[in-house]
């Protein structure tokens, strides 16, 4: 299966930034996708933490998500992926489980906007900043 996966800054863009970004989001939302169960636990963090929102809206907003996007498990096997990920490119723990998750699924877009806009991983997903003109 071909199709995007969805870092979890790009997701926080529907929320927290500017209508035109956003709208860049719903755009790319409209064809689907995958996320993991980290992605979710991210959005609730920083939603709580970062930009304090009440816990009613940020369920909310975890249910609009769930709406438009499959959710997939992490997993042993991506936890054990994302740390080889993180040795050989120095990704972060958390944005390496989100690569492998990604690979797993046989993604070949991953939208994140504080990874490496263009790097191609593995030979087959490429990294991508919906938010770079």
């Amino acid at each position: 299966m071909s199709g995007s996966f969805f870092d979890t800054n790009v997701l926080l863009g529907l929320a927290f930034r500017e209508e035109r970004d956003a709208s860049k989001v719903l755009g790319l939302l409209a064809g689907g996708g995958l996320i993991s169960v980290q992605v979710l636990n991210e959005i609730a963090n920083v939603s709580r933490k970062k930009h304090r929102k009440p816990w009613p809206e940020i369920i909310d907003f975890l249910g609009l998500v769930r709406e438009f996007l499959t959710v997939v498990p992490v997993t042993v096997q991506i936890h054990e992926q994302g740390l080889e990920l993180a040795e050989k490119h120095g990704f972060s723990t958390y944005d390496a489980m989100i690569v492998a998750a990604a690979l797993t699924n046989d993604c070949d877009t991953l939208w994140s906007e504080d990874m490496h806009h263009g790097m191609m991983v593995a030979g087959r997903l490429r990294i991508s900043n919906p938010f770079k003109d």
